[in-house]
């Protein structure tokens, strides 16, 4: 009971919070960009100040010392809503990679648009990789670092991968590092769950992809790493909910 209650008002808060700033960031649409990445700095350290003091997970950063500077292209592992905030303050100057339809919403939309992220038409194949390619270009002459999701969407810990193809085309195409990203989000911060369960989220940067490599040998090297990394924080986790006595809740959760 206590972990549904700490979990309920955690999402209000997390959603009273992100309104409350969404209305005060209207000044940024006419201000220049830095100023809407600021305010999303704000809104994740906010949301990862909320999840500790009202859910009691933590956040461990594991080999930022690995993260280059300049261009670059991160490929991280996606589970939760986590990552799409967390991941903002540990770059210079992030554009995510993102379905076109978020473009759409009122607010994030406007904001989204602002922060110059990249939208893609998941409908548009061959048309969406060539524009996401030409835009990439784009952002990486601006000294920027794209991040993109190589499964699309959120996964369950457990799942089997589901690489996309783009990740590899747009390696090819950048001609600049690709960052692999392992974490264990999902465990805490389940997909279509109102649950928050305790403990700590581990991002682990692994050692960058050097450009050069071919499609299918980036491929198959990206996901090995992801993957392996990705397991192992996962069986750390669940240690740690088991320890709770929440490893069997969590478990029932899964579809």
């Amino acid at each position: 009971m206590r972990l549904i209650v700490r979990s309920v008002l955690f999402n209000a808060l997390f959603y009273l919070n992100t309104l409350v700033l969404m209305i005060l960031a209207l000044p940024t649409l006419v201000l220049p960009r830095r100023a809407i990445l600021a305010v999303v700095h704000v809104w994740a350290w906010t949301n990862r100040w909320l999840l500790r003091v009202v859910c009691g997970i933590r956040v461990e950063l594991r080999g930022l010392e690995r993260v280059p500077s300049g261009p670059l292209l991160v490929a991280a592992k996606h589970q939760s809503v986590w990552e799409t905030f967390a991941l903002v303050p540990l770059f210079a100057d992030p554009a995510f990679i993102l379905k076109r339809e978020l473009m759409w919403l009122p607010f994030f939309g406007w904001y989204a648009g602002k922060a110059a992220m990249i939208p893609v038409d998941r409908g548009a194949r061959s048309q969406a990789l060539a524009a996401i390619s030409a835009r990439a270009r784009i952002e990486l002459a601006r000294n920027r670092q794209i991040v993109i999701f190589p499964e699309g969407t959120r996964r369950q810990p457990h799942a089997a991968p589901n690489y996309k193809y783009g990740v590899a085309h747009l390696y090819a195409e950048s001609g600049v590092a690709c960052l692999p990203v392992a974490l264990n989000s999902g465990l805490f911060w389940p997909r279509r769950s109102i649950r928050r369960y305790p403990g700590t989220i581990v991002a682990e940067f692994l050692e960058p992809i050097a450009p050069g490599l071919g499609k299918e040998a980036f491929l198959a090297r990206l996901q090995e790493a992801i993957e392996t990394a990705t397991s192992r924080l996962i069986a750390e986790g669940e240690r740690q909910l088991a320890a709770e006595g929440y490893l069997a809740k969590r478990e029932k959760e899964k579809p």
